[in-house]
């Protein structure tokens, strides 16, 4: 299966408010630490390593300030 890179949350702003809330009152190396915990919870959920080898390329030549075509 290729990594799916479309919408595909059902309620994805319900689920922003919940990573948000998940952040609330944490110190920033607090919050990168929650941040590379649930990266690597969902990896492992994921499990395939060529689909976690295509997301970290995605996720790479995305970057902030990139213009989308």
């Amino acid at each position: 299966m290729p990594l799916n890179l479309s919408p595909n949350i059902p309620d994805p702003d319900a689920f922003y408010d919940q990573l948000l809330l998940a952040h609330q009152g944490l110190s920033k190396a607090e919050s990168d630490a929650l941040n590379a915990r649930l990266i690597l919870i969902l990896a492992n959920h994921i499990g395939a390593p060529d689909i976690l080898r295509a997301a970290l390329e995605a996720a790479r030549l995305e970057r902030p300030g990139d213009q989308a075509s």
